[in-house]
């Protein structure tokens, strides 16, 4: 009997020095009602589920004990909607047919800020095609417009290629680093070196290089740049673009975006 009593002390002192989430969800999108939702994240290279709730009336809730800080991913069903943080404290996420964000905990606020002025720059891209289209109509000689876009969108990927690179910068030796790394390395169709990735490493901490995506990815694409260095018959290099943070690689986490509907916004 005291055997016991001592067991259930010891267990009851280790979850109360466990730390626990706790999210909080509100959505407008009525075809989120009544789904199922999941909180997955990688875990020995695999992408796990960690915790599931339903949405009722626009609302849902997940929390649990947690051993570690994460990134982690909310889905609907095998759709990926948006990154999320889980660590200490209350977690709000807001879910309408323009945005989804995640905010209340220091890391997901610097997360969220991070993918707006990502956002902001994606916009100022895609407003170029609409830019070349009004020039044309207003007469102006093409030529010309390609001139002045031209360097317009090269001023664009320079500012994202610096917003990305900083964030990961600041945030080598906790989890938003990795994160971002990946999905911004997961463009690529297939590993490889950029003087992107190459100025990030010769800055990086050793906790960042030893984070497993990074440091398998790292590995692969040296030894990718090796062969290509050695004249072996490799396929040609993609140029990276700006675009949104869509990853493409395996370990994944997910594009900030709702699953497809029929449904028409008001």
């Amino acid at each position: 009997m005291n055997r016991i009593i001592y067991a259930l002390i010891v267990v009851c002192t280790l979850v109360s020095c466990a730390e626990s989430y706790s999210v909080q969800g509100m959505s407008s999108v009525s075809v989120l009602d009544g789904s199922k939702l999941y909180l997955k994240a990688i875990k020995d290279n695999e992408l796990k589920k960690i915790d599931s709730c339903e949405v009722v009336h626009g609302q849902f809730r997940f929390a649990g004990l947690l051993d570690t800080v994460r990134m982690a991913n909310l889905f609907m069903d095998d759709e990926s909607i948006m990154p999320i943080v889980l660590e200490k404290g209350e977690i709000s996420i807001r879910i309408d047919n323009a945005s989804q964000t995640v905010g209340g905990t220091p890391l997901n606020d610097k997360l969220y800020e991070f993918i707006d002025f990502h956002s902001q720059l994606d916009n100022q891209m895609a407003e170029l095609s609409h830019k070349q289209s009004q020039m044309l109509l207003e007469g102006i000689d093409e030529a010309v417009i390609n001139q002045q876009l031209n360097m317009e969108a090269a001023d664009i990927v320079r500012k994202e290629d610096s917003l990305v690179t900083n964030f990961i910068v600041e945030n080598f030796d906790n989890v938003l680093g990795p994160g971002v790394f990946m999905m911004m390395t997961s463009r690529y169709r297939y590993p490889m070196l950029t003087p992107q990735i190459e100025d990030i490493m010769s800055k990086a901490t050793s906790k960042f290089k030893n984070d497993p995506y990074v440091r398998e990815y790292y590995e692969v694409a040296t030894e990718n740049q090796a062969r290509q260095n050695g004249l072996h018959e490799v396929e040609p290099q993609p140029q990276p673009q700006t675009q949104p943070l869509q990853p493409q690689l395996q370990p994944q986490l997910p594009q900030t975006n709702l699953p497809q509907t029929n449904e028409n916004s008001d």
